[in-house]
């Protein structure tokens, strides 16, 4: 079994994450899991949601973590920094989107990938963002085992992050994200009605 670790903080996004998640969630090879600083967060739109592992408590084995984006990224943690580091040195899966992006950028964790995110704007401040030459104004950006994306985004981000873990053949993924891209009904006249 292969486990997806969704990492989120008080006043995450919480529509970042869901197609991604309900995905991976519904193979029978993959688990998701939640973790956070905290026994609970809220999300933006007020969904309360206990999470599985604290930081100091996860897993050893992470086939794939994401960082969804939100309103509380300025943080600082070196437990998550080294996770995350240690991740993007190793080649292991990691997908950021929204404020989580903006966390990797203030924290160096950007650099020698090609990346994208809210805004640079933002992190003209960033004394360890050293590589702006490398941001890309596109709605994901997916550079070897890294996927960043801005936080409307949600299924660009979806797509990018299934291609990385290599969870369809991509004949099969294009359909299934058009699906959510273009509506029920446009799938049905392209694909035929999946029911």
């Amino acid at each position: 079994m292969k486990t997806a670790i969704f990492f989120i903080l008080n006043e995450y996004a919480d529509w970042e994450g869901p197609y991604l998640s309900s995905q991976l969630n519904q193979n029978s090879e993959w688990t998701v899991k939640t973790a956070s600083f905290s026994d609970e967060v809220t999300s933006i739109g007020g969904f309360k949601t206990v999470t599985d592992y604290r930081i100091d408590k996860l897993p050893e084995k992470i086939d794939l973590l994401v960082l969804i984006g939100g309103n509380s990224w300025d943080v600082k943690n070196e437990t998550l920094k080294k996770l995350i580091s240690d991740r993007l040195k190793n080649s292991q899966p990691v997908g950021a989107i929204c404020g989580a992006v903006d966390y990797l950028a203030s924290n160096g964790l950007l650099e020698g990938y090609q990346h994208t995110g809210n805004s640079q704007a933002i992190w003209k401040n960033y004394s360890e963002y050293n590589n702006p030459d490398q941001f890309l104004p596109q709605q994901v950006v997916s550079d070897r085992n890294l996927v960043t994306a801005n936080g409307t985004a949600a299924l660009e981000f979806t797509e990018a992050v299934l291609k990385l873990i290599q969870f369809l053949p991509d004949k099969q993924l294009k359909p299934l994200i058009e699906l959510y891209d273009n509506g029920f009904y446009e799938y049905c006249k392209k694909y035929g009605n999946p029911f």
